[in-house]
């Protein structure tokens, strides 16, 4: 395989099936149709963590959270385990990010890049603390503002996005130029479409409020119940202030992100274009995981429904199928292989264990046997939760509560739980068995609530953390975060 350079642009929070080329009816998102229309486009990739930290950490070092021990939003990446960065380094490919990282702090080599422009870390090296405490979940308030604040205008973030589109432009302009003796590695990331759901008037305007689909299962009687779900919606409290019409407000928002993401984007490509450099650049575009968007009447991401946990994944370039849909499951650990292979670099002995397999291969039709995993031990879960693919089933694993079950290939929408069905008994007790494969569930539990009570502790206590209260999101450099 010819090595190239590689773009790699992972968005925040984006629905995969908020995208044209995912089969949605009214989304605008020309430019990524495009770049999946001219390569491999996978149906069934997923984040490892359904929430930023611990899904970049994962990213990062092609291991699982249970690995990482990066569990939730204040313990973050800090350059151990070793990053796919640092082996390319190693062998003298110049390796850059621009955007948002989400790591501990910005310690470009450390982070296992030569330079970073424009980084969004966790707030002030210590991240969300309240999401540490999970013995008895505290209410986040800060929650109730995603609705009434949804709509048209510009935030902070979309101000962000626009500056991250332009420096990647003008480092492929400038930059790329001087880096020609081995292909190099840029990471771009963005912000959109996460919340604040306000969307420049010009993408929001794209799309009729009374148009937008209304969300599945979002009915109070339709919602399931379940212990780790209905606890979940009390501590994540989104859903509460919203009406109808602020519903469709904030659809309508997130869809006019998802458009303006897709803009951005678009310069990027143009760039490569214009600069002489498709011939010799791969792209993956992915996202760090997606947004429930009202379904189940759920907001914001944090469970393993498709929705949440399912993320886009595109690939495009030299050696790329072009034209391809590929079913089998992949997920953000596979970055580390693929980046390494893209580049031509020699993989490392260090690095024979990690679970990843490399998405070139994939696409080409070298399936791997193995089991990927979604594993979930952050802000509002009463206990660890992961997920798995077994075939058609998709099965989750609660510790100390009922599992989940649901047939993919029947259901693609996760409208019938079959995990409490007798009849499927033998489908868990498989898919239980193949998740212990590569997790002790129980043992990860403990360890996640062990080191988040060390940090706890580091950080002043648990009454400490409560009274200081939680900020929404990580503001873009030069802002502060808001408590609440």
């Amino acid at each position: 395989m010819k090595p190239a350079n590689l773009l790699f642009i992972l968005s925040d929070e984006h629905n995969k099936r908020v995208t044209g080329c995912y089969g949605h009816p009214q989304i605008r998102t020309p430019h990524l149709d495009a770049l999946a229309a001219r390569g491999t486009r996978f149906t069934s990739a997923y984040t490892n963590c359904p929430i930023c930290v611990p899904a970049r950490a994962s990213f990062a070092t092609g291991r699982y959270v249970h690995e990482t021990r990066c569990w939730d939003n204040a313990i973050a990446y800090s350059g151990q385990p070793a990053s796919w960065g640092h082996r390319l380094m190693e062998q003298g490919h110049y390796v850059a990010s621009i955007g948002k990282l989400h790591y501990r702090e910005s310690k470009p080599e450390a982070n296992g890049f030569d330079e970073e422009i424009l980084p969004l870390h966790i707030v002030n090296g210590v991240g969300d603390l309240l999401g540490l405490i999970r013995d008895e979940l505290p209410r986040r308030p800060g929650s109730l503002k995603l609705g009434p604040e949804a709509g048209p205008g510009e935030s902070e973030y979309t101000r962000y996005d626009r500056s991250i589109a332009d420096e990647t432009v003008k480092w492929l302009k400038h930059s790329a130029p001087r880096h020609r003796e081995k292909p190099w590695a840029l990471y771009v990331g963005f912000v959109s479409p996460h919340f604040p759901l306000i969307a420049p008037p010009q993408f929001y305007g794209l799309y009729a409020e009374d148009k937008v689909p209304w969300p599945e299962m979002y009915e109070y009687d339709q919602r399931p119940r379940h212990p780790f779900i209905d606890a979940m919606r009390q501590c994540l409290c989104f859903d509460e202030p919203f009406d109808e019409p602020m519903v469709r407000r904030a659809i309508t928002a997130y869809f006019g992100l998802t458009s303006f993401l897709d803009d951005n984007i678009g310069k990027i490509l143009r760039a490569i274009e214009e600069t002489g450099l498709a011939q010799d650049t791969r792209i993956v575009y992915s996202s760090d995981h997606g947004d429930n968007l009202g379904t189940r009447g759920l907001w914001g991401k944090s469970t393993m429904y498709e929705e949440s946990a399912g993320i886009p994944m595109i690939m495009a370039g030299p050696d790329v199928p072009a034209g391809r849909v590929c079913d089998t499951p992949v997920t953000l650990v596979d970055g580390f292989p693929t980046i390494i292979q893209a580049l031509g670099a020699r993989s490392d002995p260090r690095d024979h264990d990690l679970p990843g397999a490399s998405l070139l291969d994939i696409a080409q039709g070298k399936v791997p046997q193995r089991t990927i995993l979604s594993e979930y031990h952050a802000a509002g879960a009463i206990t660890g939760s992961y997920m798995i693919r077994h075939g058609r089933y998709k099965y989750i694993h609660y510790v100390g509560l009922p599992p989940m079950l649901f047939d993919l290939r029947a259901d693609p929408h996760e409208r019938n739980d079959l995990g409490l069905n007798p009849a499927l008994k033998a489908v868990c007790a498989e898919s239980e068995a193949q998740l212990r494969k590569v997790v002790d569930p129980e043992a990860a539990d403990r360890l996640a609530q062990a080191d988040q009570q060390a940090h706890i502790e580091k950080n002043g206590g648990k009454e400490a953390i409560l009274k200081r209260g939680h900020f929404r999101y990580s503001p873009p450099p030069g802002a502060k975060a808001a408590y609440y």
